[in-house]
């Protein structure tokens, strides 16, 4: 309902009538009207874009997950690696959604340790890293300020990624390998977000 309020209101913002934007669109003005009440039943993506375009806007479409997505042996078997680092009896749940109600992001994996919460993003190859960047960066910006962890899988591929914009990522996770592992093998949180390579 209302992309088609969004496309009537366009199309009389640009002075068009029915009559000439369905000409445009290369359909009747019945079924442009009938785009106009929200009634896209049938209609391919290709016609409601052309839709839009006649009057002047550019139809975008995102996917929102609304199920846990199958997960990959390869990464399982990374997040497992990061488990195996806490401290024995640490708590470990995967699939935390974002304390945002309605919200269905979620981290790969949580656990708390010293009564503080840490969040987990595994990858198993790394592609493209400011897509990457951008995902992650939301979903900390939500997370309720708790330290989230970059997992990579210890691929020659990863590692070669990785020296070409580690810099670049620094400032979203400025912790290395190290600093995170160790804090994690005491029993506490890492005072920051960061990357671990295992």
């Amino acid at each position: 309902m209302r992309l088609g309020r969004e496309l009537r209101t366009a199309r009389r913002g640009a002075g068009l009538s029915l009559r000439s934007a369905a000409a445009a669109v290369g359909t009747d003005p019945s079924s442009l009207a009938r785009l106009e009440r929200g009634e896209f039943r049938g209609a391919s993506l290709e016609r409601l874009a052309v839709a839009f375009a006649a009057v002047g806007l550019r139809l975008t479409a995102r996917a929102y997950p609304v199920a846990d997505p199958v997960r990959d042996a390869g990464q399982l078997r990374v997040l497992d690696r990061v488990r195996g680092r806490l401290p024995a009896g640490a708590p470990w749940a995967t699939e935390v959604t974002l304390p945002i109600p309605g919200d269905r992001r979620a981290f790969d994996a949580a656990t708390t340790l010293s009564g503080a919460r840490i969040f987990f993003e595994a990858e198993t190859r790394l592609d493209d890293i400011q897509a990457l960047e951008r995902r992650l960066a939301l979903k900390i910006r939500d997370n309720g300020g708790a330290p989230t962890i970059l997992v990579v899988a210890d691929t020659h591929h990863n590692r070669r990624v990785l020296a070409l914009h580690r810099e670049s990522l620094r400032q979203l996770f400025p912790l290395d390998s190290r600093a995170v592992l160790s804090a994690l093998a005491r029993g506490v949180a890492p005072a920051r977000n960061g990357i671990v390579v295992i």
